[in-house]
């Protein structure tokens, strides 16, 4: 199975470009979130290098901000670059619990395998297994109460397109039904 970065953007803007004005981009070296501005009239969800799993990560994180975090850059949030420590990291893990489980199910639905990421090369000893333990037990929530609903909505777009063999089109025609139906689910948004 070919996991070509146009069919994920395809995906993504079919399913929410007109409705959120909102485009998924390849990016540089950094992921993005920029609000709509004089530059452009749309949303940019940038993920980085070209990395599938970063298209599915940042996808994540915006389908979990709520809407006042989307009309600000990176939804509000300052990232700490690697180097972080103890109490900076315990925070970062927090804010990154529920996108990460996002981006397992998403990956899951395409068929890739998911790794989870504690993003810190610095001196910090890290406790990763517990960190996954704690993204597997929020993926397993979202599936027991429900996904938020543009999160529900594209990875059923996901598994039309990769499980099922649907085309593009019919992937996103899944997809807005899925959206129309589950309307916004609350459940790990962030406004």
């Amino acid at each position: 199975m070919s996991h070509r970065l146009e069919d994920v953007i395809a995906l993504f803007d079919g399913l929410f470009l007109s409705r959120y004005q909102t485009h998924l981009v390849r990016g540089g070296d950094e992921p993005l979130y920029l609000p709509a501005d004089e530059v452009s009239p749309w949303h940019r969800v940038i993920f980085a290098r070209g990395f599938y799993a970063s298209a599915l990560h940042e996808v994540s994180h915006w389908c979990i901000a709520g809407a006042r975090r989307r009309q600000l850059e990176d939804y509000g949030y300052w990232y700490l670059p690697d180097g972080r420590d103890a109490r900076q990291q315990r925070v970062f893990e927090a804010v990154e619990v529920a996108p990460q489980a996002l981006e397992r199910l998403l990956s899951q639905a395409c068929g890739l395998p998911f790794n989870v990421s504690v993003d810190n090369l610095g001196e910090v000893e890290v406790d990763r297994e517990g960190f996954q333990a704690r993204v597997e037990a929020w993926a397993e929530r979202y599936l027991r109460e429900g996904l938020p609903g543009r999160a529900a909505a594209f990875r059923q777009t996901l598994a039309a397109f990769y499980r099922e063999g649907a085309s593009l089109e019919q992937a996103v025609a899944a997809g807005h039904r899925r959206l129309e139906s589950a309307g916004s689910r609350p459940l790990g948004v962030i406004d």
